[in-house]
């Protein structure tokens, strides 16, 4: 997140020598436990510099970049479809998502990349350490956009359909 956040300020700019019209950049980010709406600005700003027009200030025109955060962490979103993490990983507790801590998955506390590896582990996976990127490609196989429980990954579902049309 780091290097994507130093590297903000000259990246949109060589995009925008040679973007085609339409082609569309899209942009996610981790909120952490940064502030929402300082990184928001800080992304826009961005693509603003940059000359690019942003979904968030198209003024009814179209746009060229989607900034998108994924609060807490994109993990998040997994947790907003758990019948993919069950289906990409056997024996994964199905109730996860009644228990009052994965109620809402933008809302999980203590880290919730953390969260996943814990109950991947107790179901027998991943007994060395989450490999994100595996696990990542394993669940999206199995996810359904439409039924995601975490707002952040509908915001993100809801601006690439509006891309796509």
């Amino acid at each position: 997140k780091q290097d994507l956040l130093g590297k903000l300020p000259a990246r949109p700019k060589g995009y925008a020598a040679c973007l085609p019209q339409d082609w569309r950049i899209v942009v996610i980010v981790d909120r952490d436990h940064d502030d929402c709406a300082a990184l928001k600005r800080q992304l826009e700003k961005a693509a603003r510099d940059a000359g690019l027009i942003s979904r968030t200030r198209r003024a009814g025109g179209g746009f060229q970049v989607v900034n998108r955060l994924a609060i807490e962490e994109l993990e998040a979103w997994f947790f907003g479809d758990w019948d993919a993490v069950c289906a990409a990983y056997p024996g994964v507790d199905r109730n996860v998502p009644n228990k009052s801590n994965y109620r809402d998955p933008d809302a999980i506390s203590g880290g919730t990349w953390e969260a996943l590896e814990r109950i991947l582990r107790r179901a027998g996976h991943f007994q060395t350490g989450l490999r994100k990127i595996e696990a990542a490609r394993a669940i999206a196989q199995h996810m359904n956009p439409a039924v995601n429980r975490s707002r952040s990954f509908g915001a993100f579902r809801d601006a690439l359909s509006e891309m796509s049309s």
